[in-house]
């Protein structure tokens, strides 16, 4: 029971950190489109496609492999060997981080002009490159934390982070904005930089600070380059694969909607719109699935190394169960209410047709991370990155043929073709490392019969009453609470959670 309280409370404290990040990040998104206009998001999304190939490169698979290393070697009994395994994840990040950001630097003209098509992205991705190699080294430590389940300071260097980059990023964008679209996004990536630097460094002293209650003794720890390497290459390079696949298809998305009749602007506008105001608030509530799915991998990895078969099922069902109840009813909240979201957060209409048709998907995306997680603490990382692969391969293939004909509409059939191919391909592969079972009926069908009545019992309710309410961030809290209270209670009184869940809720706090 010790365990499990201390893993509900790292889940705990990851959820609400995940959660005030995404909140102040959509905040700050809204702003941005404010400041820049959806022509703006959308070069300044264009930027960041290749950002986060530099990002896959530098990292190189290093968050895993300290996680589980140090993981491995705490459940063996050896802090010696957990320290000397940060060590050489350190010194890796180094080397790949440093690489990558000599490779951007060097080649962004290139870059600029032939893979963006934007002489504006130069400057921008320049000064990218300077913050690699620090957030290859934060990768690091962030795994360090995750594994000794310290979590608490992993997300204190995270708010830190967010603070300065908004600070930096405000203040850059008064003193540069007037200059234009390009100066605007490099106000933005100027401040991102100086913040993963500051970050950095603070998260360093933490971890130096945390590292010294391991002592260094004689005691020999073979192979562990070979244990490193053995875990970060396969999923550096799948995830270059994958990384270079994604760029490519949103590279392909603005130049498919301008062969499908739209002008260049428009074609950013669109781009922009969907990446960078649709998906955060779609994605806004899987802060508690991503928090648990980084906790998984260490608490899985101990558990295989310890041969603890019948933990590991239990895990796995706990977590499809609470994925999918979860999943379910964030999707009835955002269809049901995709008109009073998209007016609180963004004061218009715009977003809300697209929160709909993408709020069916949201049980799949929302799987598929949870499953992830789980996979890669089973020692299954190339597995799941195999699947991540096919998953881009296709999207790049039907982007190809889909977008310029069909537009918009043709990347989100992509988006959903893709999303349902990579989460069965995962789920399935879960099933047969692990063998265990779940309810279809008690964690799907009748979660589904749940959420659609709470949310239409919402709006009958505030509607019969003739509530008027003051703002639409009261509109939309309102109904969403309403809505949630009442899905919890059905889930309650029709035995999807049953009293056992409820006692061993409450017994983890005790």
């Amino acid at each position: 029971m010790k365990k499990i309280k201390a893993f509900v409370i790292n889940a705990l404290l990851l959820t609400a950190t995940s959660l005030l990040m995404r909140t102040v990040g959509v905040s700050f998104g809204v702003y941005l489109s404010n400041k820049i206009g959806a022509a703006g998001i959308g070069l300044y999304q264009l930027i960041m496609s290749v950002y986060t190939l530099a990002v896959t490169l530098s990292t190189s698979g290093v968050n895993l492999a300290a996680t589980r290393l140090v993981a491995e070697e705490l459940g063996r009994n050896n802090p010696s060997g957990a320290k000397k395994a940060m060590h050489r994840c350190l010194a890796y990040s180094i080397v790949f981080g440093t690489a990558t950001a000599i490779a951007l630097y060097t080649n962004a003209e290139t870059v600029g002009m032939q893979w963006l098509g934007d002489e504006r992205t130069i400057l921008s991705l320049k000064l990218l490159a300077v913050s690699l190699p620090f957030i290859a080294m934060s990768s690091s430590i962030s795994g360090y934390f995750t594994a000794v389940r310290r979590v608490v300071k992993s997300a204190s260097a995270q708010i830190f982070e967010q603070m300065v980059r908004i600070s930096l990023t405000i203040a850059g964008l008064t003193m540069l904005m007037p200059r234009g679209l390009e100066f605007a996004c490099l106000a933005i990536v100027g401040g991102g930089s100086l913040a993963e630097l500051c970050s950095f460094f603070y998260s360093f002293i933490l971890y130096l600070l945390d590292s010294r209650r391991y002592k260094t003794d004689g005691q020999v720890t073979g192979g562990l380059w070979r244990r490193l390497l053995g875990i970060s290459l396969p999923v550096a390079f799948s995830a270059y694969a994958r990384s270079g696949l994604i760029t490519i298809e949103h590279l392909l998305i603005p130049r498919g909607l301008k062969k499908s009749g739209a002008s260049a602007e428009a074609a950013l506008a669109s781009y922009g719109l969907l990446h960078g105001m649709v998906l955060p608030v779609i994605l806004f509530p899987a802060a508690f699935l991503q928090a648990l799915s980084g906790l998984l991998v260490p608490e899985l990895a101990e558990c295989r190394a310890q041969c603890h078969e019948v933990r590991i099922n239990y895990i796995a069902a706990r977590v499809f169960q609470i994925t999918l109840l979860f999943s379910i009813g964030v999707a009835g909240i955002m269809f049901s209410f995709a008109n009073e979201l998209a007016v609180a957060i963004y004061k218009n209409y715009d977003t809300a047709k697209y929160i709909c048709i993408l709020a069916p998907l949201i049980p799949v995306m929302y799987l598929d991370t949870a499953v992830d997680g789980m996979l890669k603490g089973l020692g299954e990382q190339v597995s799941s990155m195999r699947y991540n692969i096919i998953d881009a391969s296709c999207s790049v293939v039907l982007v190809y043929f889909l977008v310029p004909k069909f537009a918009l509409a043709g990347y989100i059939c992509t988006i959903f073709f893709t999303e349902l191919l990579n989460s069965a391909l995962s789920a399935n592969r879960l099933i047969s490392v692990t063998q265990f079972r779940f309810n279809l009926w008690a964690c799907v069908i009748k979660p589904l019969f749940g959420i659609v009545g709470a949310s239409a019992a919402s709006k009958a309710i505030f509607r019969l009453w003739d509530v008027a309410f003051a703002t639409p961030v009261g509109e939309a809290a309102a109904h969403i609470g309403l809505a949630a209270a009442v899905y919890l209670l059905f889930l309650c009184f029709s035995a999807c959670i049953t009293r056992e869940d409820i006692h061993w809720g409450i017994s983890i706090f005790k």
